[in-house]
């Protein structure tokens, strides 16, 4: 979140100062601003589309028509928005929407998008919270259509509500040329700190102990693969090591490609390679 830095320093009783980070978080908002995104002019009185998506940090919606986009929108949470359960937050991205983009959407058709299946049915359930009804009250006022959209499809209000998958591997690539001409590309995904990884090993004396063993027995789950590392089941052996098993961790939850991962949600995604 580029505006993170600054965004602190309105909060209550926080002193204001200017640091490094908060200019070059300002530095990089005027670089995004005076760049001119490809968007297209809403056409009235044709339906409307809003992707929206909400997570731990922030809301993020996308406004849409016949597949061309006319504006994106996002914001952090507010304090009291962080302990909502995920239904409410979901409905708090839709209020957000057709607050932020009244001037189009009211009196249009309008279906939005929403990656929380029980919303989809939000008008005809009878039990609701005074926080709902509310809301409820606001989205009446519009022509809109709930629809479910799975999360992984609504790829892209979730790149503006959420940071991007962290980092744990790269890539590599291999071209062959066929005999017919054609290309065949071979893509292998590698843990980001292979090379490190594979040099810690060395001065691991358990670890070693085991590359010796898998040396000298037929099956065994143990394996080296092409870059040299010692694997168990194809997954990289970690040493131990205090400072390296620190810098996957710290990758795995804050990296800057990460994705605000929960607890079960980081340890499911880490042992697929460690």
């Amino acid at each position: 979140m580029i505006a993170t830095p600054m965004t602190r320093l309105l909060q209550k009783d926080v002193k204001f100062d200017w640091t490094e980070k908060c200019q070059q978080s300002f530095e990089k908002l005027k670089t995004l601003l005076t760049e001119a995104p490809i968007l297209v002019q809403p056409e009235p009185g044709r339906e409307f589309v809003v992707y929206s998506d909400a997570s731990l940090n922030r809301l993020g919606c996308v406004l849409m028509q016949e597949g061309k986009v006319i504006a994106y929108a996002s914001r952090q949470l507010k304090t009291q928005e962080k302990y909502y359960p995920t239904h409410d937050l979901e409905l708090a991205t839709i209020v957000f929407a057709l607050k932020i983009w009244r001037h189009h959407l009211y009196g249009e058709r309008c279906r939005i998008f929403i990656d929380h299946k029980s919303l989809k049915y939000l008008m005809t359930q009878k039990e609701l919270n005074l926080r709902q009804r509310r809301r409820l009250e606001l989205i009446k006022d519009y022509e809109l259509v709930i629809d479910y959209h799975r999360g992984k499809a609504n790829v892209v209000a979730d790149a503006l509500s959420r940071k991007p998958s962290f980092a744990l591997r790269v890539i590599s690539t291999q071209m062959t040329l066929l005999d017919d001409g054609s290309v065949l590309a071979k893509l292998r995904a590698k843990p980001l700190f292979l090379q490190e990884i594979c040099e810690a090993q060395k001065n691991d004396n358990s670890l070693q102990a085991k590359k010796v063993i898998f040396e000298s027995v037929v099956e065994s789950d143990f394996r080296v693969n092409p870059d040299g590392c010692l694997t168990f089941r194809d997954r990289v052996c970690v040493p131990r090591n205090d400072e390296l098993i620190h810098k996957i961790l710290h990758e795995a939850h804050s990296g800057c490609l990460n994705v605000h991962p929960g607890s079960t949600k980081m340890y499911n995604d880490l042992r697929k390679w460690y």
